[in-house]
């Protein structure tokens, strides 16, 4: 009898290890670029099946966000608009400017869409920095750093989309 079950538990170990390297390879070889991911999710034609070979990326990257208000105010952003402390803006390295960018604060859970105006920051260690009306509203203010949630809404807004955003400062 332990014979059998000696024979049964060989032939359940190949499939088992299969699916292991398998699994293994395929995170792996998953396009991930330091912190921030990317997740494929599949579009939808007009009748409701999923075209087959194109995927929809959606960008996101997790980091510690931090805040700048007025030191420098007034001064000039990368996009050449004069900073303003009160606007949902903020800086990122790499995000094309002008990017829309959902940031959630992850110990409160509140979340700005905010708009990239600027380039940084400057400090290695954080991946995002905020207006200070921004950072107001998502709550760390006076802590000057949180661990934050970065999507990528829109790379490219319209005007209209940027204009709805600037006054109603989401």
């Amino acid at each position: 009898m332990s014979l059998v079950a000696i024979n049964t538990n060989r032939s359940l170990r190949f499939p088992i290890v299969a699916i292991a390297i398998v699994a293994t390879a395929f995170f792996v070889t998953s396009a991930r670029t330091g912190n921030a991911v990317h997740a494929a999710s599949p579009q939808t034609t007009a009748n409701n099946a999923p075209p087959v070979h194109e995927h929809r990326q959606h960008w996101f990257q997790f980091g510690r966000a931090s805040w700048y208000g007025h030191a420098l105010q007034g001064l000039p952003t990368a996009t050449g608009e004069a900073y303003d402390m009160n606007a949902m803006t903020c800086a990122h390295r790499t995000l094309p400017l002008g990017s829309l960018v959902r940031v959630t604060n992850l110990r409160n859970h509140r979340s700005l869409v905010l708009r990239v105006n600027d380039r940084g920051p400057m400090v290695e260690t954080r991946v995002v920095d905020l207006s200070y009306a921004a950072a107001k509203r998502l709550g760390f203010m006076g802590r000057g750093t949180a661990k934050v949630r970065i999507d990528l809404v829109d790379a490219k807004p319209s005007t209209t989309e940027v204009a709805a955003l600037t006054r109603s400062g989401m």
